[in-house]
């Protein structure tokens, strides 16, 4: 059997995505029971303020569209959209995370999202062999379910989400090891206050802001939404995924390995290679692999 849903965002994030679901899955395998979670509806618990406080700076947002060469700067997605791209997808097993992990820890502790966030978007970038001086921004989804206040109701099925922004140099991103990546995830993540989370919110009212997408990679976790636990009463998926690939990066579940972590993203073919290689390059033990560049040496790396 396969299942498939589209779900709006203007309905519900992820978390309300799987709430949905996983009572879905639960009433048709337990007909007579209720769900686990009752759902909640209503919205005006993430409503703009009167008069709006827009009391931050929010770098997630622009008022303009950067048009190609404009002050330095280009449209990068507009531009990866114009040519055909490829699918690539890479696994990495515990053991793996672990020795990606090994690389920032002791001197930093992390999560395995900071961690393998940092090493995608930074492998992203070197692959797209952009300007060191240009400024690139990965973007990412934050849960603010328990960080605004008061906390948002159990089974809210909104969009209790914001983007958080990790910003800073080609050069500075390239050059320097996991570490800076991860720094920047965290400081993103640990200035989302619910002060933050409600000026957010207001700035939102104005139409003329728009997410800014220039030379941006934007990463959505779907790993941790036990998506991949759905049972409908024939046992859990051998599955889970989108139907479509695309320049979006989606961090998926493995069936059957809740540890490990799919990665997916589209980029043109050369480009793809390039990704796929500085991706797996720490897991790499020949010495004769050129760092400075893509070299495969006439080996593909396989998986």
């Amino acid at each position: 059997m396969i299942l498939c849903t589209a779900i709006n965002h203007c309905l519900c994030d992820g978390i309300g995505t799987s709430q949905f679901l996983n009572a879905w899955a639960h009433i048709t395998s337990n007909p007579n029971s209720d769900p686990p979670i009752q759902p909640f509806h209503d919205r005006h618990v993430l409503k703009p303020r009167t008069p709006s406080k827009v009391t931050f700076s929010h770098p997630v947002f622009t008022n303009f569209t950067p048009k190609m060469g404009e002050n330095g700067h280009f449209a990068l997605n507009k531009y990866l959209q114009s040519q055909p791209l490829v699918a690539t997808s890479i696994t990495f097993s515990p053991s793996q995370i672990l020795k990606l992990k090994s690389k920032i820890t002791p001197s930093q502790k992390c999560t395995t999202f900071e961690a393998l966030a940092s090493h995608t978007w930074q492998a992203w970038v070197k692959s797209l062999n952009l300007s060191h001086l240009l400024n690139v921004k990965l973007l990412f989804s934050v849960n603010i379910r328990k960080r605004v206040k008061p906390e948002l109701p159990q089974g809210y099925y909104g969009n209790g989400f914001v983007l958080g922004c990790a910003e800073t140099t080609v050069k500075d991103l390239v050059t320097n090891n996991l570490c800076h990546g991860v720094k920047l995830v965290q400081q993103a993540k640990l200035c989302l206050n619910d002060d933050c989370i409600r000026s957010m919110i207001d700035m939102l009212e104005d139409k003329k802001v728009r997410t800014d997408l220039s030379v941006t990679l934007v990463i959505s976790q779907w790993s941790k939404l036990s998506l991949e636990d759905l049972d409908f009463g024939s046992g859990k998926p051998s599955h889970m995924g989108p139907i479509a690939s695309d320049i979006y990066c989606l961090f998926l579940p493995v069936a059957k390995d809740p540890e490990s972590v799919r990665v997916l993203v589209s980029l043109p073919p050369k480009t793809a290679e390039k990704f796929e290689f500085y991706m797996t390059q720490f897991l790499e033990c020949d010495q004769n692999i050129e760092l400075n560049g893509y070299h495969d040496n006439g080996d593909r790396l396989t998986y």
